[in-house]
């Protein structure tokens, strides 16, 4: 259990220490995370998010996930998804632009504990990316990535079952290129999303958190650190 949950503080804290960014941002981000199963077998899964543009200027993306799941068992879940993600910037001048982008994806999750009360969540989604064309552009284009992510839920308090109470998440993502990363940023590498939070399990059903996401994003030629605080709702039914 010590080792696990050392090694993934231990990546989110080289993560977020990285030196010599090219660039800084700093952005909000709230998001509300929900599951329902319908039987043993099958269920879904929908989550809503909202993201600030840098230094909070202005709301930048919408993102709407959909998806439908099929439970092997209580530890593993197969899902097939569909993402809607509305993206808006300023240009040069203040124009404000707008892109669209559809996504479909695929997923494979493994829940393990560690000890008694933790739990760890393992998640490898493939996704389709269809981006539409910026305002007064056309630039669409498609392309695939794969995301592999860790999350680890710590209850601070010592108990048989965690049905109540506050905890830590530690959690990372890292995100690959796989099909046309020419039109993305020309490498394999795409990001990383290291998360630390402080939450409250209000019963079994439902947690609430507070906490930090450091976003490593490589572009073209250079990389950007978005520092990002996150509030965030899960409720499971």
């Amino acid at each position: 259990m010590k080792k696990t949950l050392t090694l993934l503080l231990l990546i989110t804290i080289l993560t977020s220490g990285k030196l010599f960014a090219q660039e800084n941002r700093f952005s909000g981000w709230g998001a509300l995370f929900h599951t329902q199963k319908f039987s043993d077998k099958w269920g879904m899964s929908f989550d809503a998010q909202f993201r600030s543009a840098t230094h909070y200027d202005y709301l930048q993306n919408i993102l709407l996930r959909p998806s439908v799941n099929y439970y092997f068992d209580k530890n593993k879940m197969a899902a097939l998804g569909y993402a809607y993600i509305a993206t808006n910037g300023r240009a040069a001048g203040g124009i404000e632009t707008f892109r669209p982008e559809s996504r479909i994806w695929e997923q494979l999750i493994i829940n393990t504990k560690i000890g008694k009360t933790s739990t760890l969540q393992h998640r490898f989604r493939l996704e389709q990316r269809f981006l539409g064309n910026t305002t007064n552009r056309t630039d669409h284009y498609f392309s695939q990535r794969l995301r592999y992510f860790a999350r680890a839920v710590v209850p601070l308090k010592k108990t048989e079952t965690f049905n109540k109470g506050a905890f830590v998440g530690l959690q990372n993502e890292v995100f690959a290129n796989v099909q046309n990363n020419n039109k993305v940023n020309k490498h394999f590498f795409d990001q990383n999303r290291a998360y630390v939070a402080l939450g409250y399990r209000l019963h079994k059903k439902a947690d609430v958190e507070f906490g930090y996401l450091n976003q490593y994003i490589k572009q073209t030629e250079t990389y950007v650190i978005n520092h990002v605080l996150q509030a965030a709702i899960y409720t499971r039914f």
